[in-house]
């Protein structure tokens, strides 16, 4: 048994700078690879992380801002209806305050032209009843005198 704690013993002597210098590997690996790398993988995933939370605010005010455009849309082509009835009853009215000015003065016209023609009328019915005395006078004496010569 001594002997195999001798032997043990040996090893373990014998190991001893081989485990001294795993353990300065892994506190080299540590200290060189490891911290740098995760220090970096860290800082790339607060990166990315605030991309990511950037992007998000980026789209959240694109898509406010595309509200506030499409809400100044609506107003405007509200607006812009409102105008357009606004001259459109305008035209109404004037072109009916048009239309009511030629009815108007047609209706003048007309009583103009009525009045004229009446009094047309009644001046052919004058110089007709006038004239009526003076064409009896002249058929009775054209008829007359042709009466009065044949039976003479």
């Amino acid at each position: 048994m001594q002997e195999i704690f001798q032997q043990l013993e040996t090893l373990f002597i014998g190991a001893v700078p081989t485990m001294l210098v795993f353990v300065v590997l892994v506190a080299a690996y540590q200290f060189l690879i490891q911290g740098p790398l995760t220090a970096t993988l860290r800082e790339r995933r607060a990166r990315t992380e605030g991309a990511q939370e950037n992007a998000q605010k980026a789209i959240a005010q694109a898509e406010a801002r595309a509200g506030q455009y499409a809400e100044s849309l609506r107003q405007a082509r509200a607006e812009i209806f409102k105008l357009r009835e606004t001259r459109i009853k305008q035209w109404t009215a004037e072109r009916d305050a048009v239309l009511d000015a030629a009815r108007k003065a047609a209706g003048v016209k007309v009583s103009q032209a009525k009045a004229e023609l009446q009094a047309e009328a009644e001046s052919a019915r004058t110089s007709l009843q006038a004239s009526a005395g003076d064409l009896a006078s002249q058929v009775m004496r054209a008829v007359l005198p042709a009466a009065a010569g044949g039976s003479l």
